[in-house]
């Protein structure tokens, strides 16, 4: 738990702001077209701006051309003592787990290939004591400036949580850890945008939406289509078999619904378009990109321990029979 000390933590930590969190960094390699490619392709971005000899980086890869990787430090590439000693003071207090909550991005002048990127960051906030339901810590906002030369690309804010986890009661009482047993499985979030497939799972049926003006088919549904801007849809139904075209195995943070390790899987339909969902039958270190699957309609919210939620159904897949 949080020390009883908190205004006094809270006040070392405000000492921060306007500190950097790095400085003179150099991105790992100049802005390329292979890399441009294959954010285009994950993101399904077919927009021709970012290809041929006048091609420039989508902005939303702005952060991308200022990341460490695997083999980068702890916090930012070029990181500062001063953010170490901020996430030490954090760790210190109890607030050992981290979560991502949200990105703010500026964009200036586009980034082209052949491009070096360099970049400076700074501590710009640390929020007072705030309490979530992840549990009770404090919001970390650092602000990285990127350049090429001396003229300004962008800037990208990045925030994060670093909280100390809030212990669950157990049935019988006692206090536990946030994934000591299982909780309900989340509820999808429907909205008058996406009712209309969820009430095709609910059926056992997945819904693609289909612009009617240029016919393109779209997942997730949108009020309107992305490539000619059409406002009219009609639905075909998926034959529901499709091919993991990407997955990632999540082990932390623990999430109570699940058990980690378990694979979240990008699934190409053979219509194709693309759904995030899980493979269900198979060993998480048994997916693999190009695994044949089909969908499966499973409901939830019926085992012991759900509460007062009504079921739902959700899609899932399953690996084709001799994968």
């Amino acid at each position: 738990m949080l020390s009883e000390r908190e205004d006094e933590l809270g006040a070392r930590l405000k000492e921060f702001e306007g500190r950097a969190a790095a400085v003179a960094g150099v991105g790992k390699d100049p802005v390329n077209a292979p890399m441009i490619r294959h954010w285009c392709e994950a993101m399904g971005d077919t927009n021709p701006a970012y290809t041929g000899p006048d091609a420039i980086a989508p902005p939303t890869m702005l952060q991308a051309w200022t990341m460490a990787g695997l083999s980068g430090q702890a916090g930012p590439p070029g990181g500062t003592e001063a953010f170490g000693e901020l996430l030490a003071l954090l760790d210190a207090a109890g607030c050992t787990s981290v979560v991502a909550t949200d990105c703010e991005q500026e964009y200036v002048r586009p980034l082209r290939p052949g491009d070096i990127v360099t970049f400076d960051a700074v501590i710009e906030s640390v929020s007072d004591r705030k309490t979530t339901k992840l549990g009770t810590g404090y919001f970390v906002t650092t602000r990285t400036d990127v350049r090429v030369g001396t003229e300004l690309a962008g800037t990208h804010r990045f925030r994060i949580l670093k909280y100390a986890p809030t212990p669950r009661m157990s049935r019988k009482g006692r206090k536990e850890g946030p994934s000591s047993h299982r909780r309900p499985r989340p509820r999808p979030v429907v909205n008058r945008d996406n009712a209309g497939f969820w009430e095709g799972v609910e059926r056992g049926r997945l819904l693609i939406q289909r612009c009617t003006g240029c016919g393109t088919l779209r997942h997730p549904w949108l009020p309107g289509c992305n490539a000619c801007g059409c406002l009219e849809w009609d639905t075909v139904e998926s034959s529901g078999e499709g091919t993991v075209f990407s997955y990632v195995v999540m082990h932390h943070p623990p999430f109570p619904a699940f058990d980690p390790p378990y694979a979240v899987v990008l699934v190409e339909l053979a219509e194709g378009v693309r759904m995030v969902s899980n493979v269900v039958g198979v060993a998480y270190d048994k997916v693999r990109i190009g695994m044949p699957v089909e969908a499966e309609f499973r409901r939830y919210g019926t085992d012991a321990g759900a509460g007062d939620e009504s079921p739902f159904v959700l899609p899932v897949f399953r690996a084709r029979e001799g994968s």
